[in-house]
């Protein structure tokens, strides 16, 4: 997938509108989707890759990268924090509230930008193999109204 000139151009401002650049990055770095350093894998098939800075530090803004295959939808949770979200190939269904309804979540396709305010329950999944690359602050946590521990990759339980 070729991203646009512009898409690449909000995901920087975005990213160093966040204080990223001088604070965690001493040297130019970037991926593109397909080079993503996954880091973590959950047996659903999800993976994530923690790309810059530091989630567990209060404040502290960092970047991840996410992998959605194709059919897999995470239960109603929130974030501790906000998360700014890019969507960079195939297509990220996002729905609220505390009841799973695929029926009633909404398709972003690549190219997309959406932010999940922290503490506001959603869902989300995939109906393709998708990417998106996050942008939030520490420190970062997701809870399950279910109670249950997270079936996805990369994602730290509350303390």
């Amino acid at each position: 997938m070729k991203l646009k000139p512009i898409f690449l151009t909000i995901c920087w401002l975005a990213i160093s509108g966040n204080g990223l650049s001088a604070e965690s990055t001493t040297a130019p770095r970037a991926w593109r989707p397909n080079d993503i350093p996954w880091q973590t894998s959950a047996p659903n098939g999800t993976r994530f890759a923690l790309l810059e800075g530091v989630r567990e530090r209060r404040d502290a803004p960092f970047t991840y990268g996410f992998f959605i295959p194709a059919g897999v939808w995470d239960s109603p949770h929130f974030h501790a924090t906000t998360a700014r979200v890019f969507v960079v190939s195939g297509a990220l269904k996002l729905g609220y509230g505390n009841k799973q309804d695929k029926q009633a979540a909404v398709t972003y396709p690549a190219g997309s930008y959406v932010i999940v305010p922290g503490g506001v329950v959603h869902f989300d999944g995939a109906d393709e193999d998708t990417v998106i690359l996050g942008v939030a602050t520490g420190p970062w946590s997701t809870t399950y109204l279910d109670g249950s521990k997270p079936a996805s990759a990369g994602t730290p339980i509350p303390k």
